[in-house]
Order: structure tokens, then sequence, then C-alpha cells
């Protein structure tokens, strides 16, 4: 017997995020040495977050950054990357464009039921101010970076967020899962 994919609860739109104590997401020229190695048996949630993922969308500048990593971390989940530039043709990735909308329903599609994860500091950014955000999972590395790719700096509105877990690591990691109020 066939589920029916009416029963299947709607898509959410999830952010899964490292940020340094002071709010950057990445140093200076998209620097991300500061980000603690990884620890064996402690994957900070990742693996369980991304076992509920269907596609990713991101920003441009995140995808030139996470284009360099090998292996490719994101598996063969459509990744779609918000730009007007073409990408390489060697690019685990598709480049759309549009309104942000219409670039979350376009994920949602792609992700067929399941969550989107959203990255980049932009369209995190964009995705709140239109109340479009389902979830955040900000994981709070304790470095002081002074400056660099800001998260949350430049949202247009105040967002008034519910905490709905929060968790501490041995290497001095907190992880914190906010909803918004409302959602």
């Amino acid at each position: 017997m066939n589920p029916n994919p009416l029963d299947r609860p709607p898509s959410r739109l999830r952010v899964f995020i490292a940020m340094s104590l002071d709010g950057y997401i990445a140093g200076v020229d998209d620097d991300l040495s500061w980000l603690p190695p990884p620890v064996e048996g402690a994957d900070f949630g990742y693996d369980a977050f991304m076992s509920g993922i269907g596609a990713l969308l991101m920003g441009r500048r995140t995808f030139d950054v996470v284009a360099a990593f090998d292996p490719w971390p994101y598996g063969d989940r459509p990744v779609l990357v918000a730009t007007h530039r073409p990408l390489p043709k060697t690019a685990h990735a598709e480049a759309i464009v549009g309104e942000l909308t219409t670039l979350i329903e376009c994920a949602k599609t792609a992700a067929k039921g399941r969550d989107v994860y959203l990255d980049g500091g932009q369209l995190i950014r964009q995705a709140l101010d239109a109340s479009l955000v389902d979830e955040l999972i900000v994981s709070i590395v304790p470095v002081v970076l002074g400056k660099g790719v800001p998260l949350f700096a430049g949202a247009e509105h105040q967002h008034a967020l519910e905490l709905v877990r929060s968790e501490a690591f041995q290497n001095g990691l907190v992880q914190l899962t906010y909803r918004p109020r409302g959602a």
C-alpha cells in the first residue's frame, strides 16, 4: 500500500550553521579555519539533521566555499544555488534564479516531501525576514573573530525565537535549536 502524500507533513525550511561567539559564519576572505576539527564519534547532530533533508538551497558565496570540499559533503541530494552566474561544469549543483519564494518552492519540489536545508548568511536573513524559516540550529563556536561574514547582521526586522533545545559539548561548542515564535 502506497502512503498518501497528503498525509505527509509539508517540507520545512531548516538552517544548520556554525557561528562564532561574536556572530560570524566565516572569517575574513571566507576563512573557515576557526571551525573546530572533527571529533571522532561526535558530529554535533549533523548526520541526524541531514537524514531528514531532501535538498539544499544555498547562496553563491556559500557554494563557492563548499565547492572546494573533498569529499562533497551533501551526497547525491539536489543542491540548488541562488545565483545569476553560471556554475562550473564540474559542480554538483544547479544554478537557479528568481524571487526568494520561488527559490524555496523549487527547493521544496526537489526535496520531494523532505526538508530543505537553507545555507548562506544572506539567504538565511532574507528567509527570516520573510517569515519562511521553520527551524534554526546554530552551533556557537567558542571563538571571537572580530570581523568576517555575519549571520544575522543586516536582517531587516527583529525576530523573536523560541528555544527548543540546547546542548553543550566537551569542546566548548554550544548548539541552540530555535523555532521562530508563531511558527
